[in-house]
């Protein structure tokens, strides 16, 4: 896992919010999916730290978020 300026992960275009985010400017994160990797940085500071994780790591915690946060590790 690192932190990389948002900027030099993924083009601006390669940057997606979640269809359930809206546009009422609440916390949303953005994702960029990448080579084996996933890009997840703060939508409202485009040009700032990206968080970059392994698709398995994004994957599972995306399945563990999905479950309810009830899921066996």
């Amino acid at each position: 896992m690192t932190f990389i300026r948002s900027t030099e992960v993924a083009s601006e275009s390669a940057w997606f919010k979640s269809s359930h985010s809206s546009d009422q400017g609440g916390s949303c994160v953005e994702i960029a999916k990448l080579t084996g990797q996933v890009g997840i940085r703060d939508s409202k500071d485009k040009s700032g730290p990206a968080l970059v994780v392994p698709t398995t790591a994004w994957s599972s915690f995306v399945s563990f978020a999905n479950a309810g946060g009830n899921e066996a590790s």
